[in-house]
């Protein structure tokens, strides 16, 4: 039996694909409430039924296609390489941006405040938190957090400012590769002192012989030696 909120809900999601397939061929001009109301084989008004206006339809386009990409970012299974776990990312991140140029425009708008990009960040830092705990990160974790994520925005932003026909993909792997050198120790079995520090601090929170207090302390020990 279909409810009325089921069919709401039924409703609202085929307006959300159609305004999705149009601004990934056609770009964000071409998402009006009269085109996608016409491609959706409706009326223009019942588009303002569900969302407030064109403003509020892009949101919920770009909220619907990161969620997806974000959820399946966190249901692949973490590898033996943290590192490489991370250059992974990395690569999914830019194909990501490349496949949807329109879509990525919008989530990096820092005027929109996504959930979906927030869930992607807290893949990122799950990520870096790995490479830390592996002695492998020479800077704290939310430098490299933020560095990682920098970097990988602006290299995705750089390439969709060039036709398609003239990008230089490797742009994206030398920033990377410049990243890596400015984040990454070379090897796990012999840390400089940063990266100890910084792998110690990354597993104090799960010792489980520490009292909160004592974690604290050794937090903020940690902290002004990195």
């Amino acid at each position: 039996m279909v409810t009325g909120t089921d069919s709401r809900r039924r409703t609202r999601a085929n307006i959300i694909e159609v305004a999705t397939r149009l601004l990934r061929e056609q770009g964000a001009a071409a998402v009006t409430t009269r085109a996608v109301a016409q491609a959706a084989g409706m009326q223009a008004p019942t588009i303002y039924r569900f969302f407030e206006d064109k403003d509020a339809l892009l949101d919920a386009v770009a909220e619907h296609v990161f969620s997806i990409y974000t959820a399946e970012k966190a249901l692949t299974e973490a590898g033996d390489d943290p590192v490489a776990d991370l250059r992974a990312g990395w690569d999914a991140h830019i194909g990501f941006g490349l496949a949807n140029g329109a879509l990525f425009g919008l989530l990096t708008d820092p005027a929109r405040r996504s959930p979906a990009a927030e869930a992607g960040m807290a893949v990122l830092r799950a990520r870096v938190h790995r490479v830390a705990a592996a002695g492998r990160l020479r800077v704290p974790e939310r430098r490299a957090v933020e560095l990682v994520h920098a970097a990988g925005t602006g290299a995705v932003l750089a390439l969709l400012a060039v036709p398609p026909s003239e990008r230089d993909l490797g742009l994206a792997d030398a920033m990377y590769e410049a990243v890596a050198h400015a984040i990454l120790t070379d090897a796990p079995h012999l840390p400089d002192g940063d990266a100890l520090t910084v792998a110690f601090r990354a597993v104090v929170p799960e010792l489980p012989t520490l009292t909160a207090g004592e974690r604290t302390l050794l937090t903020e020990w940690l902290d002004r030696e990195s």
